[in-house]
């Protein structure tokens, strides 16, 4: 999975910012990455933390270890672990999170379980982080027109 959402196109080229797909992933795994650790990596471990597969359990380990290896080498001092959801949201097709819906309302869109259904879990997850309260929202509509949701 090296896919790029068209609203991260300002950043990817240069990696200097998380990309979705790797905040995915370290969901996935547990794993907290600050924004300012991910920096004091080299590009190519950026781009190998993008490439990497993190979806079977074999993988999600895997995952987990060679970026804790990554960010004691960059800094010094492992990442912090993080509980892993054993059900998350991104993954259910079945249920909309409130926090989409009232972000969706927000901006004047009624969001159908029909269309939250048809989302890839990627895309999901990316509704999910632009709904956080205190993320950065200017990205949530950017993200829903992408997804043909406006």
């Amino acid at each position: 999975m090296t896919d790029f959402f068209e609203f991260e196109a300002d950043f990817v080229d240069s990696l200097r910012c998380i990309p979705m797909q790797v905040r995915c992933k370290l969901d996935t795994c547990g794993i907290k990455l600050k924004l300012s650790d991910w920096n004091q990596m080299n590009t190519a471990e950026r781009q190998a933390l993008v490439e990497l597969p993190c979806t079977t359990e074999t993988e999600i380990q895997s995952y987990s270890e060679h970026i804790q290896q990554s960010i004691i080498q960059s800094t010094g001092i492992p990442a912090k672990k993080l509980p892993i959801e054993p059900h998350p949201a991104w993954l259910d097709s079945a249920s909309i999170p409130a926090s989409i819906q009232e972000k969706a309302q927000e901006i004047g869109v009624t969001l159908t379980q029909q269309d939250w259904a048809a989302l890839t879990p990627l895309q999901r997850f990316a509704l999910i982080k632009l709904s956080h309260p205190g993320h950065e929202n200017k990205n949530f509509k950017r993200a829903m027109g992408e997804f043909h949701l406006l």
